[in-house]
């Protein structure tokens, strides 16, 4: 029997989380509290709109409704942290891909970075992304001289891997700790840098776009059951909104049935061949030379063929720097445009 796992090393970890016997924990931005403190700054987590939860679990209906940013050298996160800069900061250092999400929404440049989210077209494209310095160590293990030596005014990290960088960091520049759980939280960052670095505006249209686009997908909302699968082998995992962002959005989009359990192993294959998955999405995470893709090697398992969505031709491979480390409204704008093209 092949067991799924929920999300593990935070798919960069990485969704920053991938099920190999060898790295335990990859998908787990979202493993933080839903929090939704107001900041200074007008920043701060958005609050899902108030309305009635459907029978479905859904949640309230999103507003698109984007209330104005105003700039500011300090701001608290919805995570409690605060952020003091002297001036708005130009040059940010990336160690983690929401930062780089931020950063295009806001028309930014990083001064260096660790992931390859940037080169995915809908971001700056091969050509303009290898451009941008790569901070050697990889996710995991950024080395903080070559963070240092790019002179950031401010470096943004993932807290539950990044944090024990900060007293390296502390008084040669600003160090900030992210750790979103939904998307709520992905747009609060946002809002918080817009206010830091005064690019309001370019905020508030990339909220806008986002939220637009999200109260059209749940306006259509389709009536087939889909799942988000991880990994690199037949030890693959389930995406679940307790444990992944871009999962989170799926409940307002599809009927999706998986449940966050706290355990390894909470999904047998027998289990989910019961749900009938319509719509069946992959990420493949490799770490080290790519190997092949996730879902040509689970062809290889007989039950694999019994899920209605391999029968019926409705398998994507999709982009893991995308789907499961970009975490940004421009990253799960994508998501939303690739899962409710798939589920019509």
């Amino acid at each position: 029997m092949i067991i799924i796992s929920k999300r593990l090393l935070d798919i960069e970890k990485n969704r920053g989380h991938v099920m190999s016997r060898a790295v335990r924990r990859v998908r787990r931005w979202a493993a933080a509290v839903v929090m939704g403190t107001v900041l200074v700054g007008c920043g701060g987590a958005e609050k899902p709109a108030t309305g009635k939860a459907g029978a479905d679990d859904s949640g309230p209906k999103t507003s698109v409704n984007v209330r104005p940013i105003k700039a500011s050298t300090t701001i608290t996160d919805a995570q409690g942290v605060t952020v003091t800069a002297k001036k708005p900061p130009q040059r940010i250092v990336c160690l983690v891909a929401l930062c780089d999400d931020m950063l295009a929404e806001l028309g930014m440049t990083p001064a260096a970075t660790n992931s390859t989210l940037l080169a995915h077209p809908e971001f700056f494209g091969k050509e303009r992304a290898r451009k941008i310095p790569v901070v050697p160590g990889g996710f995991l293990s950024p080395e903080v001289e070559a963070v240092l030596s790019h002179e950031p005014d401010l470096v943004i990290g993932l807290e539950d891997t990044h944090g024990k960088l900060a007293p390296a960091l502390k008084g040669a520049t600003t160090f900030w700790p992210v750790q979103p759980s939904t998307w709520e939280d992905s747009v609060g960052y946002l809002r918080d840098l817009a206010a830091l670095t005064g690019r309001t505006k370019q905020a508030e249209a990339a909220e806008k776009r986002f939220r637009t686009k999200l109260a059209r997908a749940e306006r259509e909302k389709s009536d087939k059951t889909s799942l988000i699968i991880f990994g690199s082998d037949e030890n693959f995992g389930v995406a679940t909104p307790k444990n992944d962002v871009a999962a989170g959005l799926f409940p307002k989009i599809s009927s999706y049935p998986w449940k966050g359990r706290g355990v390894e192993g909470s999904y047998s294959i027998e289990e989910i061949l019961t749900r009938d998955v319509d719509v069946l999405f992959v990420e493949t995470l490799s770490f080290g030379a790519p190997d092949g893709k996730l879902s040509d090697k689970l062809a290889k398992n007989p039950l694999w063929s019994r899920i209605p969505a391999v029968q019926n031709d409705k398998v994507f491979e999709v982009n893991s720097d995308v789907w499961a480390k970009g975490r940004g409204t421009r990253s799960l704008g994508l998501v939303l445009d690739e899962a409710t093209a798939a589920l019509r």
